[in-house]
C-alpha cells in the first residue's frame, strides 16, 4: 500500500476530513470542550488521523443520509455511518466496527409478539426514512407498509399519534421510548444489526484498503472496547472480525 495514494485520498493538504451522524446518539454522546462532537464515532475519527499523522476536521451532518450525500460532493474523505447496500454504491466501506440490534416497540395491548409476527398486510410500521436499518426494512418488508418519517422523534409522535401497530428503531433509543408510553412492548430480538462502519468515496481504493486494516486492528486491539466504555455506552458492542 503506497502510504503516498493514501494520503493523498484520505488527507489532502494534510487534513483528513471525517463526515459525523450528529443523530446517532450511541455515537456522538456529547461535545468536546472546544465544541466539536465526542463520542465513539469521533474519536474513531480522531484515531485515524492520529495513525496518518494528519490534523482531523469533523464535518457533522444532521442525518445519516446526508452523510451519505456527501460522498460525492466532496464533503468529506472519511464517513463513519452505517455500512448499507444502498450506500455502497457510492461509499467504500470498512467491516463494522460496532454494531447496534435494531427491532421493534408495539403499543399496549398489541397482538405482536415475535419479530415475524410484524410483516403481515395491515401491519403499518413507522420508521426514520434513509437511517440504515429503515434502508433494511425498505428492501425485506413484504407485506406490512412503512410509514416513513424525517427524524426519531417524528416516528415515535407518528407511531402513537395515528395508532401504528409498530416502531422500528435501534433498541436503545426503543427502550426510552417505552418509558414514555406505560404498557408498550419491545419485541425479543431484532430484524438487523446496524453495522457500523468507516468509508471512503469508492474512488479511493488506497484509502479503503487502509480504512479496512486500522479497523480490524482497532477491533482485536480493544480500542473500540475502550472508546464504548469511555463514552459509557449501552447498546453498542464491538462487531466480529471481519
Amino acid at each position: 500500500m503506497m502510504m503516498s495514494q493514501i494520503m493523498a485520498e484520505l488527507a489532502p493538504g494534510g487534513v483528513l476530513r471525517a463526515g459525523i451522524n450528529m443523530s446517532n446518539f450511541l455515537l456522538v454522546t456529547g461535545t468536546s470542550p472546544s465544541g466539536e462532537p465526542d463520542g465513539v464515532s469521533p474519536d474513531m475519527a480522531r484515531a485515524v488521523a492520529d495513525r496518518l499523522g494528519v490534523r482531523v476536521e469533523l464535518v457533522p451532518f444532521a442525518k445519516p443520509g446526508l452523510v451519505a450525500d456527501a460522498a460525492v460532493t466532496g464533503g468529506w474523505t472519511i464517513g463513519l455511518i452505517g455500512a448499507e447496500p444502498a450506500r455502497a454504491e457510492t461509499i467504500a466501506f470498512s467491516a463494522a466496527y460496532a454494531e447496534i440490534e435494531s427491532t421493534y416497540l408495539v403499543p399496549p395491548g398489541s397482538p405482536l409478539h415475535k419479530i415475524g409476527d410484524v410483516d403481515q398486510p395491515g401491519n403499518r410500521i413507522a420508521v426514520t426514512g434513509r437511517a440504515a436499518y429503515g434502508l433494511w426494512l425498505d428492501r425485506s418488508i413484504k407485506h406490512a407498509t412503512l410509514v416513513r418519517t424525517d427524524s426519531l422523534d417524528e416516528a415515535y409522535e407518528v407511531f402513537v399519534r395515528d395508532g401504528l401497530e409498530a416502531l422500528a428503531g435501534l433498541r436503545p433509543r426503543l427502550l426510552q421510548d417505552a418509558q414514555t408510553l406505560p404498557g408498550a412492548r419491545i419485541l425479543d430480538g431484532g430484524f438487523t444489526a446496524v453495522q457500523q462502519a468507516i468509508g471512503t468515496p469508492r474512488q479511493n481504493q488506497a484509502g479503503a484498503a487502509f480504512l479496512h486494516d486500522f479497523v480490524e486492528e482497532a477491533k482485536a486491539s480493544g480500542l473500540v472496547e475502550q472508546l464504548i466504555a469511555k463514552h459509557k455506552v449501552q447498546g453498542l458492542s464491538v462487531a466480529p472480525a471481519a
